[in-house]
């Protein structure tokens, strides 16, 4: 969902990749996921892929949703600490993760598609 909100937002000069640290490579969004972007209008095909060195090294940030998984990213490659936050660390300067929907209701998603958006335009802020 973060992805599909950062691409809606069409911000100059930000290209968006999104990658797990415990996805399957080639697998849709949650029809949860897919029903919150819709109601907010925002159509997106997604794909999940695997986070890996490729993607760690084309990144200028990494931003996860959580401490675990930035701590995941670290792990997978130490040079990239300089560049890995969670998104409230690097928008808000807290560090506190955004709750997983993942395997939760509509209304769950709907949540957390709102703490994403309120995040994603503060991040749009910060990089302009």
């Amino acid at each position: 969902m973060a992805e599909a909100l950062l691409k809606a937002k069409k911000l100059p000069n930000v290209e968006v990749k999104s990658a797990g640290v415990f996805a399957a490579n080639g697998s849709s969004a949650s029809t949860q996921a897919t029903e919150a972007l819709l109601e907010k209008g925002i159509s997106h095909q997604h794909s999940s892929q695997v986070l890996d060195l490729e993607l760690i090294n084309w990144a200028t940030h990494i931003l996860t949703m959580g401490e675990s998984h930035k701590q995941m990213v670290v792990a997978q490659s130490p040079r990239a600490i300089e560049k890995t936050f969670t998104l409230k660390e690097y928008v808000q300067g807290i560090k506190e993760d955004i709750a997983d929907p993942f395997g939760g209701s509509l209304s769950i998603y709907r949540y957390t598609l709102e703490e994403l958006n309120e995040l994603i335009d503060k991040l749009g802020e910060k990089i302009i």
